[in-house]
């Protein structure tokens, strides 16, 4: 099986540009070298010698001198012949069949098989590499397995965000029409409990439809939305308080926020992820008028946001449910909503690279949650 080829290597830089055989080469050449110019330091010291006209058994041993050095001379050419062979054999040739290998495996031949059988040293390391290759290779293709899987499974749900965003949701429209228009006609022949029943029904009707658009929501991040970009936050914040301007109204709140910054992201999630915050704390408030601040701080890569208010605030043990999808902390009748609000802000945070989470001990009055999302390269406008 072939798969894209890696990226090239990392040239060499300095003295390891020079490849092993090469540095074998130049040390032998310099060895020989400097050993001819010894044998011919040595001869010509004999040769004066003899032109001494020493005794007879001076020269006598002086000439066996000569021949032990030519006999040394002779096994060091020998020796060093051998070791060029070894070298070359035992060395060189298996690195380059095992370079040779690597950079097969390397083009793309993810099943080449890496292996070299001598010396002992380099045996050992293609027997590892080889076995690395079998591992990854085999965690790849389990990782493809389940790509497609997941692809499968993405496409299944996407099928099922269709028939929820339609075909569920209109007959819970008929539900809650008709239910609504046989209150109208007939509302003068009914009792106060078929009334009762009569609310129950167009009540649970449009709850359900709401749990649907949330989940769809939820489901939908990161998915079916366009990219990221350089986006300004400002006009998202502005974006969500205008949806929410009706809310705002009506629980006579007051909403700041400082110089908010230019981010990486997706402009359509930021304002669902600023409204659905800001709801929150309009909704979970105090006896007092609801006073909600949005900032923004440098750090590092990221940008930290945080979103304050006055409201009636979080037990530090409920930190992390909040944020977990169908979770309640209020009855609905206390405080409508379908529990997916918090658990869509942090999906839509960490699809973004950032986290979310809630601050404070929750001794004072009010919530402060904080998050973190990618600075736009380094405009801190």
């Amino acid at each position: 099986m072939s798969i894209n080829p890696l990226p090239p290597a990392k040239p060499p830089t300095g003295i390891g540009k020079l490849p092993v055989a090469r540095w074998f080469v130049f040390t032998g050449a310099v060895t020989t070298v400097a050993f001819l110019a010894g044998a011919a330091v040595i001869m010509k010291m004999m040769a004066d010698v003899r032109d001494l006209t020493p005794k007879p058994e001076v020269a006598e041993q002086i000439g066996m001198l000569n021949v032990a050095l030519w006999v040394l001379f002779l096994v060091l050419l020998a020796a060093g012949v051998g070791l060029g062979f070894i070298v070359h054999f035992a060395v060189l040739k298996p690195i380059a069949q095992l370079t040779d290998q690597v950079r097969t495996v390397a083009a793309g031949d993810f099943d080449h098989r890496l292996g070299v059988e001598r010396p002992a040293e380099l045996a050992e390391l293609s027997s590892h590499l080889d076995s690395m290759r079998r591992r990854i290779l085999t965690a790849w293709r389990t990782a493809a397995d389940q790509a497609d899987e997941l692809r499968r499974s993405n496409s299944e749900l996407e099928q099922f965000a269709y028939v929820a965003s339609h075909d569920l949701q209109e007959p819970l429209r008929k539900v809650a029409s008709f239910t609504q228009m046989l209150e109208q006609r007939y509302g003068d022949r009914l009792d106060d409990r078929a009334k009762q029943y009569i609310y129950y029904a167009v009540d649970g009707a449009k709850r359900m439809q709401l749990l649907i658009n949330d989940l769809l929501d939820f489901s939908r991040v990161g998915r079916v939305t366009s990219g990221r970009t350089a986006v300004k936050t400002r006009p998202a914040l502005d974006a969500a308080l205008e949806n929410l301007s009706a809310a705002i109204e009506d629980a006579e709140a007051t909403v700041t926020a400082d110089e908010l910054p230019q981010v990486m992201g997706n402009r359509i999630q930021l304002t669902q992820l600023f409204q659905n915050l800001v709801e929150n704390a309009v909704k979970f408030r105090s006896e007092l008028p609801p006073r909600v601040h949005i900032s923004a701080t440098r750090s590092g890569e990221m940008w930290e946001f945080s979103c304050s208010d006055n409201g009636i605030g979080v037990a530090p043990k409920y930190a992390d449910r909040i944020f977990l999808i169908f979770q309640r902390l209020h009855p609905r009748d206390v405080y409508p909503g379908t529990g997916i609000g918090l658990a869509l802000c942090r999906k839509i945070v960490e699809y973004h690279g950032g986290r979310l989470w809630l601050d404070g001990d929750g001794e004072s009055q009010g919530t402060t949650f904080r998050w973190t999302l990618p600075a736009a390269g380094d405009d801190r406008d």
